[in-house]
This record gives C-alpha cells, structure tokens and sequence, in this order.
C-alpha cells in the first residue's frame, strides 16, 4: 500500500493538530479522549490524527477495541532546526549591531 507522507511544516500549520500534540505530548490518549478536548466531530479529530500520523508525529496502536494515540515528537527535530537557523541569523545581525553601537557611541549618550 503506498502511503503518502505529509510534511511536518504542515501538521503544525494548523491549530488544532497543535493543540492535539500538545494533549498528546502529555499522556496516551484513546481517540474519543482526544475528540473530548475539541468543538469539532469525532471524524474531524480522527482526519487530523490520520495528517499528524502520516507525518510521524503521531503513532496510533490498537488494543482490543480501543485506539489509543501517543506524541512522538521527533518529528519536530526538523522544526527546531529550521527555526534554528533564523535564531542564528538574528543573533548574529543583533550581536553586530551592538557591536557598532560600542564602536560608535552617539553623543546623546554621553
């Protein structure tokens, strides 16, 4: 069977895959569990559950009747290396800037 395979980027990109992350990250739920948190139908829970778990943020086991869902979150590796990069580029022009503050104090300041 072949499986397609979301991208991480976007199961966070909405709220609700967030907020259900965030549950699961938590403790172990079962699927009517995580649907008790949200406005929306069971259904629509378990479509959200389906995108994070083709991306791998989500592993969903059967036992006996129930389906219980649990977070596996390094999936978000990916995510924090991205932003990584950009906390990297800011420090940077931050720490030059100061740098150019230091070398060029401005009159008002003394």
């Amino acid at each position: 069977m072949n499986q397609t395979r979301r991208d991480v980027f976007q199961a966070i990109s909405d709220p609700t895959r967030r907020e259900i992350i965030h549950l699961l990250a938590r403790r172990t739920l079962n699927l009517n569990n995580v649907a008790d948190h949200f406005t929306i139908s069971r259904p629509a829970v378990a479509k959200h559950i389906r995108i994070l778990t083709e991306c791998g943020l989500v592993v969903v086991r059967t036992r006996g009747r129930e389906t219980f869902c649990e977070a596996d979150l390094k999936g978000l590796k990916q995510v924090s290396e991205w932003a990584n990069t950009y906390q990297e580029f800011w420090n940077n022009k931050l720490d030059a800037l100061e740098r150019f503050l230091d070398e060029n104090p401005s009159d008002e300041n003394l």
